[in-house]
């Protein structure tokens, strides 16, 4: 069990950490959870589904193969929970789940992930997601994962947690923001001078996903324009 340091503020990732495992049964709700899944893949998709509809007490509303159609799904649907591939076309999953926080939706997010490093696990849990489960979890897992998540509770798997505790020490001495793989991207081509357009044409993204990105940016490097952007992310060691 991984305890608070005293004197300081307990965040949410380290709240979970004292916990004792992923996922806490109990009886079941009468009422049913409502759920949208988003992954590029259909037959793993369409296995997630089957198990969450044959739990009983899940109904899965609506199905999307990338971000940016899960994302209009959830917030026109507003399920209790979506279930959403880390890396998906067009929109990953954390890029979803950033704008239903920022819209302050309903809606609790539970990642699924092929990685499992603490640094994914991390992001998934700082940026807000209730939960972060690896894609070969169990079946069984993923329902008990919504239905914990559908009550409040945030789920992460027991075999992560000890990176996770080590991740939040190595931030907090380090005081380093994370980024994105886009963002870094974006970031790069600022630094070589590229304009919002010209990034967006190299990368196949749309400029409001640039503009998208490139604010997230500012607001993790603490800075108003892209001048400071470059010269903190140099600072920080973000830009070789």
């Amino acid at each position: 069990m991984i305890q608070a340091i005293e004197d300081q503020p307990v965040d949410p990732i380290e709240r979970h950490l004292q916990t004792k495992g992923p996922i806490a049964v109990a009886t079941p709700n009468p009422a049913r959870i409502t759920v949208v899944i988003a992954d590029d893949h259909p037959l793993f998709r369409e296995g997630i589904s089957r198990a969450l509809q044959l739990s009983g007490f899940i109904d899965v509303v609506a199905e999307a193969e990338n971000g940016r159609e899960a994302l209009d799904i959830i917030r026109r649907e507003e399920p209790e929970v979506a279930v959403l591939d880390l890396r998906m076309p067009d929109l990953d999953g954390i890029a979803v789940l950033h704008a239903l926080v920022r819209d302050h939706a309903p809606t609790r997010v539970l990642l699924l992930s092929a990685f499992t490093d603490s640094s994914s696990v991390y992001r998934a849990i700082e940026e807000g997601a209730a939960g972060f489960l690896t894609k070969d979890s169990k079946r069984s897992e993923v329902v008990e994962a919504v239905r914990a998540i559908s009550r409040g509770q945030t789920v992460v798997p027991p075999e992560v947690t000890g990176g996770l505790a080590e991740e939040i020490r190595l931030r907090r001495s380090q005081n380093t923001p994370t980024l994105s793989e886009r963002e870094r991207q974006v970031l790069t081509g600022m630094a070589r001078g590229l304009s919002i357009p010209q990034i967006a044409q190299e990368l196949f993204l749309g400029t409001s996903t640039v503009k998208t990105h490139t604010q997230r940016l500012y607001e993790k490097l603490k800075v108003s324009d892209r001048a400071a952007a470059v010269a903190e992310a140099m600072r920080r060691g973000l830009l070789e």
